[in-house]
């Protein structure tokens, strides 16, 4: 993994979790604005899957193979799940649904990282 990346989309994942809280607050369902920032994020999520195979591919490995690639794909799912339940259900709730999504995703790359550097360790 390259780690300016990972800090890359965790700090834009924490600036659209804001945003959503920032919608609670006021007591807003999930704009169409909020969602381009997951869709946003989630493009990042699949460039860093791309690298991700690249790397691999290259001959480097993370310190668990089977850890790093359930953290990979994982991550990739938190966002849609998320979206899919807050366009079923228009609430403020849902809102806060996606902000908690959001949160998730740095606290994912954060341990993709580490088992990515594991095997440097």
């Amino acid at each position: 993994m390259i780690s300016a990346f990972a800090v890359v989309i965790a700090v834009c994942a924490l600036a659209v979790a804001g945003w959503s809280f920032v919608l609670v607050a006021v007591n807003r369902p999930p704009t169409r604005p909020l969602l381009y920032g997951l869709a946003g994020i989630e493009v990042l999520l699949l460039v860093q899957l791309v690298i991700a195979v690249v790397l691999l591919f290259s001959g480097q490995r993370p310190g668990s193979m089977i850890t790093f690639l359930a953290y990979l794909v994982g991550v990739l799912l938190v966002l849609p799940l998320g979206a899919v339940w807050a366009l079923a259900e228009r609430t403020r709730s849902s809102t806060a649904v996606l902000g908690v999504a959001c949160v998730t995703v740095p606290v994912l790359i954060l341990r993709m990282y580490q088992v990515w550097e594991g095997a440097n360790a």
